[in-house]
């Protein structure tokens, strides 16, 4: 889709802090972070809903953020990672990863 922020973000048209990118996916910094570290995993491809993602790249997603979590909590970033699938703000299917302290209170998501 020409105007997703996201798919331009994938073009490369606007700069953002990659942290993990595959073929089939791509994980950047949120630029409004909820959480030190917050981080987006989406998919290249554009699918405005989780449910349209095909299921070879839901597979990919979730295990990309699987690992994209465990690396979080190996440096530190937080005692857990909060993971979670909004799509209102942007219509195109993202994850949220939010490392999180247990002893903090949580802000809502």
């Amino acid at each position: 889709m020409p105007n997703c922020i996201f798919c331009r973000i994938v073009r490369g048209d606007i700069p953002s802090k990659n942290v993990f990118e595959d073929e089939k996916t791509l994980a950047f910094m949120d630029i409004q972070p909820k959480a030190p570290g917050h981080t987006l995993l989406i998919p290249k491809a554009h699918y405005q809903w989780f449910e349209e993602v095909p299921d070879e790249i839901s597979d990919v997603l979730f295990r990309n953020a699987k690992q994209l979590a465990k690396d979080m909590k190996e440096r530190g970033d937080g005692d857990y990672v909060h993971v979670s699938i909004v799509g209102t703000d942007v219509p195109h299917t993202h994850l949220h990863l939010i490392p999180r302290k247990l002893q903090e209170k949580q802000p809502e998501v």
